[in-house]
């Protein structure tokens, strides 16, 4: 008996060592993959084929389509598994997953990201300073972001929330080409907050600097006068003189009406 108990507390130090029954129930799922099941992971007895072309073969036992799948040279994937069967396609599923990082690529290339940038004003600004602040808003607006505009109340300034509100429509209507008020001022405990949207995606914005423009040498060629070939600066009035002698030649030749 005391050796079956000296056995029994072995297994119960080595169970604390392992983290016990509970550790044990936690770590037995593992890790869900989201990919499709393909080939002989299609654990069901029959599906809805689909062929390469996306024509519609019926609902065949899962042998008959591996089996086709494999005179193909092409994979068998789920592509529906919720469905009653499920659907199963024929494809090349290297080629397919390749393709869809490609799409995901250039979606996430082409998309434009929402930044907000944040400007912070006092009511009492100096006319200096709001040039400043203000050339600020400008710059984000103009690279398509939108500015969160605050004024920070201080003091005694807490009783006149107009002064901000009239600081906050005069930056509006400052810069009102290249923006607008997206959230109207609207107080936040010590603090008066507007949000002002650009005109321009940020998307458009990108369009434009990508696009080439002409440099200052081609601008200044367009701008300059063509010169004339050497010949003609040489001879000069040549050529009207030439020109003048057929007229009077033929004024020579023509009879004199009497």
């Amino acid at each position: 008996m005391r050796g079956l108990s000296h056995v029994r507390a072995r297994q119960k130090v080595a169970v604390r060592a392992r983290g016990g029954p509970a550790a044990a129930r936690v770590t037995q799922g593992g890790h869900i993959s989201t990919e499709p099941r393909i080939n002989e992971r299609i654990r069901v007895p029959e599906v809805r084929l689909v062929g390469p072309n996306g024509e519609q073969v019926g609902i065949v036992a899962i042998n008959d389509a591996l089996r086709l799948a494999q005179e193909a040279d092409l994979d068998l994937v789920e592509v529906a598994p919720t469905a009653r069967p499920p659907v199963a396609k024929l494809m090349d599923y290297g080629k397919f997953k390749y393709e869809s990082a490609l799409k995901a690529r250039e979606s996430r290339k082409h998309q434009a990201q929402t930044v907000i940038k944040e400007i912070k004003l006092r009511p009492k600004i100096d006319p200096h300073d709001y040039g400043t602040k203000k050339g600020h808003v400008e710059r984000f607006l103009r690279q398509g972001d939108k500015v969160k505009v605050t004024i920070m109340f201080r003091g005694r300034e807490q009783s006149r929330p107009d002064l901000g509100y009239r600081l906050l429509q005069k930056l509006a209507g400052d810069v009102e080409e290249l923006g607008f008020v997206e959230s109207q001022p609207k107080q936040d405990g010590r603090n008066m907050i507007m949000v002002i949207g650009p005109h321009k995606r940020k998307a458009d914005t990108k369009a434009d600097r990508a696009a080439p423009r002409p440099g200052p040498r081609a601008e200044s060629a367009a701008s300059r006068p063509v010169p004339a070939p050497r010949g003609a600066r040489e001879n000069g009035p040549a050529p009207a003189v030439a020109a003048a002698e057929p007229a009077e030649q033929g004024a020579a030749d023509a009879p004199t009406a009497i």
